[in-house]
């Protein structure tokens, strides 16, 4: 064993780094830019005013962490999580945390009514309601606003908290509450509200950081109140029973257990149709395009022209195995196959023909089309999104990470630039 290694329940970490009420956090044993965050078996409330053991906690509470940073990472959101290490613990990017918790409110529950008289309990935020906190247990985490967070010049890793890094966490943050909203609403579950914390890394990249379990949200069944299944159900205690404390723990394993298949089986397909080989790159493009978005392709070369029969064999055969189903027509010299598909299914039709190859780009009526393939994919991501949260959850993955860039992008320009303007 190296020096400054330990053995700790069989599994092998450096030094503690850090130490909260539910969590420690150790130097990874081999690893420069790795940590590894171990659950206790605690649970809180009132910064730690109330606090008791249960005994599994930790264990349930990393699987359910686990469960959550996956379904997040498949989406294509950046989070500081790499992988599971052992029952009670798991291995992260080493960051360094931005003290402020966002908090992202779907209904009105909570400390916001306190806070915001008259407003009536489960008033709808649409967008949800976005509030950051200073996590400061002292003074019980006093509610800051962006402008403070800026005033601090908070420095983490070489990079200085300004409006930009703001603008992005509270961006991720909306994304990442949309996504896990979803997600629940596939089990008929209302996500109430819930918080999040970024990190910086070793890079000065922001990641989504910390632990997500159900210490960090409210979920009510049925959108019921009275079937809450979260911390909740611990803070409201008074007088807390080895009876209640078994209860807190049975919501806890079956949010864990309904997390276990709630990313959904992968029941589509598009199939892109092409008139002859040569359109073969165009289609590839748009196959790649549509494998980015999770989506399941096939291609199939056919001709209107030269085989209607077996245009509208291949088309009976998919419409007769998946409901989720999409067409993407791809022809180079007239656009005879896009039109003949068109009118021979109710199922959606994508005609993109490639624009290099002088093909008319006159449809019948009703028939339009759409000339980029990346844009071709994201129509049929938009549309088998309406039924999978997936799908839907890449494509607005996929918008955070492109506002990401620009952000990042115009932020490099005008540091190079010294302007003087603002």
């Amino acid at each position: 064993m190296s020096s400054g290694a330990y053995i700790v329940e069989g599994y092998k970490v450096g030094e503690i780094l850090n130490e909260g009420k539910t969590k420690i956090v150790y130097d990874h044993p081999s690893y420069r830019k790795h940590c590894v965050l171990w659950s206790k078996d605690r649970i809180t409330a009132g910064n730690g005013v109330k606090a008791h053991d249960i005994e599994g906690k930790g264990e349930i509470s990393n699987t359910t962490n686990g469960q959550v940073f996956q379904l997040l990472k498949t989406a294509g959101i950046s989070t500081h999580y790499v992988e599971s290490y052992g029952s009670k613990a798991f291995i992260a990017l080493k960051c360094q945390m931005l003290p402020i918790e966002w908090v992202i409110r779907r209904l009105a529950f909570g400390s916001f009514l306190r806070r915001n008289v008259g407003v009536p309990e489960g008033y709808r935020f649409s967008p949800p309601k976005q509030e950051t906190f200073f996590k400061d247990d002292a003074n019980h985490d006093p509610q800051w606003s962006e402008e403070q967070i800026v005033s601090a010049k908070f420095e983490l890793n070489g990079l200085v908290i300004g409006q930009d890094e703001i603008d992005i966490m509270r961006r991720t943050a909306l994304v990442v509450f949309e996504i896990l909203e979803r997600a629940w609403q596939t089990k008929n579950c209302t996500l109430v509200d819930m918080k999040v914390e970024f990190g910086i890394d070793v890079d000065g990249n922001i990641v989504l950081a910390d632990i997500i379990d159900s210490d960090c949200w409210r979920l009510w069944p049925s959108g019921d109140k009275r079937l809450m299944v979260d911390k909740e159900t611990y803070h409201v205690l008074t007088d807390v029973t080895a009876s209640d404390l078994d209860t807190v723990k049975q919501n806890f394993t079956w949010v864990s257990k309904q997390l276990d298949d709630i990313i959904p089986q992968k029941d589509h397909l598009v199939v892109v149709l092409m008139g002859s080989a040569s359109d073969t790159r165009h289609s590839e493009k748009i196959a790649t395009s549509c494998r980015s978005l999770g989506l399941n392709v096939v291609l199939r070369v056919t001709s209107a022209h030269k085989g209607s029969e077996e245009t509208l064999r291949i088309v009976r055969k998919y419409e007769s195995v998946i409901q989720n189903l999409i067409f993407v027509v791809v022809e180079g010299r007239s656009n005879g196959l896009g039109a003949v598909v068109s009118g021979s299914t109710n199922y959606p039709v994508i005609n993109c023909p490639p624009v290099e190859s002088n093909s008319s780009l006159n449809f019948p009526s009703e028939l339009g089309c759409i000339l980029n393939p990346e844009a071709a994919a994201r129509h049929a991501a938009t549309i088998l999104g309406l039924g999978s949260f997936m799908v839907w959850s890449k494509l607005r993955a996929k918008d955070l990470n492109s506002f990401i860039t620009l952000k990042k992008a115009d932020k490099k320009l005008l540091k190079e630039g010294s302007s003087d303007w603002i």
